[in-house]
């Protein structure tokens, strides 16, 4: 594939020239159904990066001279400029990111500026801008999950002690605190920064120098362009460096997961702000209302970012059927990588920072919380225990605790509620210390060890997860 276009061409009516192999010009639907330009001029600070570090290389090794890298870095710094001006005219008929950008450097420094793509293809060259984009973006989802679980920490520890029920199947299931429960969603997001850090380590290896796919016949030297960007490495086979997306599907993997977890954390967000549930109230600022209800307030950025899911894991399908079927090396197909990665991490990032943002602004009503755990009976896997430290084997007391909780419902009481007597009825092992163990604080209590839901425990979790946060 060949990237020139005719030198004399007008800026109004410019015409590629494929070495004059077609009779015909394009077809304006084909142009515009093909161009990029649209989506890819994101690039651009990426691409003049690359361009730089290509000419650069290129003067080094004698391919090109001396004055026409300074001639290529001139011109390069004035185009950059001109694109975070918004002067920078992007052209339809240029097609993509990396024509504009060269059109441009060639009207303004003639004949250097077309030597620039000596030794290189637009297929090792976009290859090589996706992966400087995705690399510094990596690094802003990190930065963001880092604020995100902050967010968290902060809102644990003032809700060590906190009660609230702890759900299985939606059911009430134990008492845990809401400290407790939030380090769960610390700990996922923790998982997410790993994912994307290794993720990073991939993403990070030049494919420049591997050219339309087999290499170049110049006397480049590629581990000089990998340094000079601060790649770890190259992609050592010319085919796989500009066929491969693998890290688009990576990254577009990781983000997915941090969406999802997002998604569930957006469900309990939305259940407690029910007033069914009562357990929270979300800002003002990040709620709506009802056209016609005017009582209404609905957690609408909770119900976006679990919307949003579906369209990242939608981008995720996307990618992975772009992928399946190609043949190596470039196909036209990978021009359609793009768009799904831009907007997944678009989607990615917004959510993350609006998330931070949003749960600084949390009311919790501890009181409604305390009285959703007091239900369920959430304590009645501790007297469970409790008949088992007692000397009755767990099948036995789980039995008896069973019986005991069918005639609480009967009576419409808590077990904790019912005469020592009632309870000697299903083991004479209950004395009158079980209900230090039916209360709430006893249950939390006794659930001192490492990811336990104690009081002490969470406090020591939350230390551990400031010594994680502050070692990057």
């Amino acid at each position: 594939m060949q990237d020139k276009f005719k030198e004399n061409a007008k800026i109004e009516n410019i015409s590629k020239n494929w070495s004059g192999r077609f009779n015909e010009p394009v077809a304006e639907l084909v142009k515009h159904y093909t161009a990029s330009v649209g989506f890819d001029q994101r690039l651009a600070e990426f691409d003049i990066q690359g361009s730089l570090a290509h000419a650069r290389m290129l003067g080094a090794q004698g391919i090109i001279s001396v004055a026409d890298v300074q001639a290529i870095e001139h011109g390069l710094a004035e185009i950059l400029q001109e694109i975070k001006s918004g002067s920078f005219a992007w052209l339809l008929e240029l097609e993509d990111v990396h024509l504009n950008i060269e059109k441009r450097l060639t009207d303004k420094i003639g004949d250097a500026g077309k030597r620039l793509h000596t030794g290189r293809s637009r297929n090792d060259q976009v290859a090589t801008d996706v992966r400087l984009w995705l690399r510094a973006v990596t690094d802003e989802v990190i930065t963001h999950i880092r604020k995100l679980q902050l967010a968290i920490v902060d809102l644990a520890e003032q809700h060590v002690d906190t009660v609230m029920p702890g759900f299985t199947h939606l059911q009430v299931a134990q008492p845990v605190t809401f400290g407790h429960h939030l380090l769960a969603y610390f700990e996922m997001l923790q998982r997410d920064a790993a994912r994307f850090a290794d993720a990073r380590r991939r993403i990070n290896r030049l494919p420049l120098g591997a050219a339309a796919l087999a290499g170049t016949s110049y006397p480049i030297n590629r581990e000089m362009v990998a340094h000079e960007l601060g790649f770890d490495g190259v992609c050592e086979n010319s085919l796989d460096a500009v066929s491969d997306r693998d890290f688009a599907i990576e990254f577009t993997a990781c983000a997915a997961l941090v969406m999802t977890h997002l998604s569930r954390f957006s469900e309990e967000l939305i259940l407690w702000s029910s007033p069914r549930f009562g357990f929270i109230d979300i800002a003002d600022r990040f709620c709506t209302g009802s056209s016609i209800m005017p009582q209404k307030k609905n957690p609408d950025v909770p119900e976006l970012v679990r919307g949003k899911t579906g369209r990242v894991n939608g981008h995720l399908v996307a990618l992975l059927t772009l992928m399946k079927a190609q043949p190596l090396a470039y196909n036209k197909d990978n021009q359609e990588d793009k768009e799904p990665l831009f907007d997944s991490a678009d989607t990615l990032l917004m959510s993350l920072q609006i998330y931070a943002d949003m749960l600084g602004g949390i009311k919790v009503d501890k009181a409604a919380m305390r009285l959703a755990a007091a239900e369920g009976y959430a304590t009645a896997t501790d007297l469970a225990d409790y008949l088992v430290k007692k000397g009755t084997p767990f099948r036995d007391a789980h039995e008896a605790v069973a019986l005991a909780v069918r005639h609480a419902a009967g009576k419409g009481c808590d077990l904790a509620d019912l005469p020592l007597q009632e309870l000697q009825q299903f083991s004479q092992l209950i004395a009158d210390d079980v209900y230090a163990v039916l209360t709430l604080e006893g249950s939390l209590a006794s659930r001192n060890h490492i990811g336990g839901t104690a009081p002490q425990q969470v406090k020591q979790a939350i230390a551990r997860a400031r010594v994680r946060l502050s070692a990057g």
